[in-house]
């Protein structure tokens, strides 16, 4: 009887141990499954990341190809438009009608008199203007000179790619961001494949600051901006 007994234990007592261990053996068995369903998770996550950036990637080089093609065509599309565009020399123009007026108000001695006196009138009236023609040339061409470019990248959000991409479209200077308007900024986003961030990261805040010199509020305002470079 005792033995029956014993063995009724024994039985027993390894029902329990072994339901107590495949119940931990369960809850790890179910904790790695749900290791598993996150690390799948996190793998589909990540794929999409990828794509995602291989997008952003593929828009990056489009923009940059037709960056590329419009510096191309801009000069020589310029070029043509001011050769078409320039007019005539004056001198040319009022050679003739000054000459006639000369002739005209020439006292009629002799045939021969008359055309010296013409020759000299127009000679006289067109050289000031040839004169004034490389004058205004000169005036004009510390105005296409002028404007020294700035160090774009101490605006917070352009890094040397932006940068250049900037310089590509004639950026060069604080005051011409600050004076962007809702159009140019549009225009500016599509080429750099942006969507808002100029607004964002206060680009034009900052260059109306720089463009002022207020190097006080500039730094009180952005602090994390660069003093001479933001990489």
């Amino acid at each position: 009887m005792s033995t029956f007994f014993y063995m009724l234990l024994a039985f027993v007592v390894g029902i329990l141990v072994g339901w107590f261990i495949w119940g931990r053996l369960r809850g790890e068995l179910d904790s790695l499954r749900g290791d598993l369903d996150r690390t799948r998770s996190e793998r589909d996550r990540l794929r999409a990341d990828s794509d995602r950036l291989k997008g952003e990637l593929d828009a990056c080089g489009r923009a940059r190809a037709d960056l590329e093609s419009r510096l191309r065509d801009g000069p020589s599309a310029k070029t043509g438009a001011d050769k078409a565009a320039t007019p005539a020399p004056t001198a040319l123009m009022s050679t003739p009608a000054t000459a006639t007026s000369a002739a005209k108000a020439a006292p009629t001695k002799s045939a021969a008199a008359k055309k010296p006196a013409a020759t000299k009138t127009a000679a006289k009236a067109a050289a000031p203007k040839k004169a004034a023609a490389p004058a205004a040339r000169k005036a004009a061409a510390p105005q296409a000179a002028a404007g020294k470019a700035d160090n774009l990248r101490r605006l917070i959000g352009i890094g040397p790619v932006n940068e250049r991409l900037l310089k590509g479209l004639g950026v060069t200077t604080y005051a011409q961001i600050a004076a962007w308007t809702d159009a140019e900024v549009k225009r500016v986003e599509e080429v750099l494949n942006f969507d808002g961030r100029i607004a964002r990261e206060k680009w034009i805040e900052q260059a109306k600051l720089l463009a002022a010199g207020d190097e006080a509020e500039f730094a009180r305002q952005f602090p994390t901006a660069g003093t001479a470079n933001n990489t």
